[in-house]
């Protein structure tokens, strides 16, 4: 009700705008992670839960902790220190109000790791739209077409994405570079029209042109 009343009747002015404080934390480098959770079926019919890490500043993967069956507090622990084992940790991580993110061993966890939680607008998916995209493509251009058997199967398949995600998928919001290019500053080598060979990525899934 409230809704239709304010769509009907607020006329917001444009210059009052300003921007979410999740926003404000994801203009500063290396401060913000989104962390989500979604699910997987095996071969062998089997439930695995997948926790994706994402820097909200470059939109790079940081990495991914793997589960089968049910997710309880240490599992999810787990599954988050998996995720960030080669990165240093953030200031600050964004998660939706699932009620895994409110077991007491996920909150002593990140006060171990001195990292405070920013909790999302409940029952808004479209506060953590980045995250949410990243999952419907890990869905759409890879786990769709990749079957796996294993918590270990999967987790290796799912960093061979990451690899690809990060370093070789071009992408149109950051003027068709790849994520690797704007972090590092280094351009690849230009690929000529006439001299260029295909460099395959994810176990033969996606192919892409390079330098020859």
């Amino acid at each position: 009700m409230i809704r239709r009343v304010l769509a009907k009747h607020y006329r917001p002015d444009p210059g009052a705008y300003r921007p979410s404080w999740l926003s404000v934390l994801g203009h500063a480098k290396d401060s913000l992670w989104s962390i989500d959770l979604f699910r997987c079926e095996s071969l062998m019919l089997k439930s695995h839960w997948v926790l994706v890490v994402m820097d909200q500043y470059t939109r790079r993967i940081i990495g991914f902790g793997v589960h089968a069956g049910a997710v309880d507090g240490p599992s999810l622990c787990r599954m988050f220190n998996r995720a960030i084992r080669e990165a240093a940790s953030p200031r600050y991580i964004s998660s939706d109000n699932d009620p895994l993110f409110r077991f007491h061993q996920w909150k002593a966890n990140l006060r171990i790791l001195e990292v405070t939680e920013v909790k999302t607008v409940p029952y808004l998916p479209i506060s953590h739209p980045l995250l949410e995209r990243l999952i419907g493509t890990i869905r759409r251009e890879y786990l769709d077409f990749v079957p796996f058997w294993t918590a270990r199967d999967l987790e290796n398949k799912l960093l061979s994405f990451e690899e690809f995600y990060n370093d070789h998928r071009c992408h149109y919001a950051l003027n068709r570079d790849t994520r690797g290019e704007i972090t590092t500053r280094i351009r690849p080598k230009l690929t000529d029209r006439d001299s260029y060979r295909w460099q395959s990525h994810c176990r033969g899934l996606h192919q892409l042109p390079v330098a020859a």
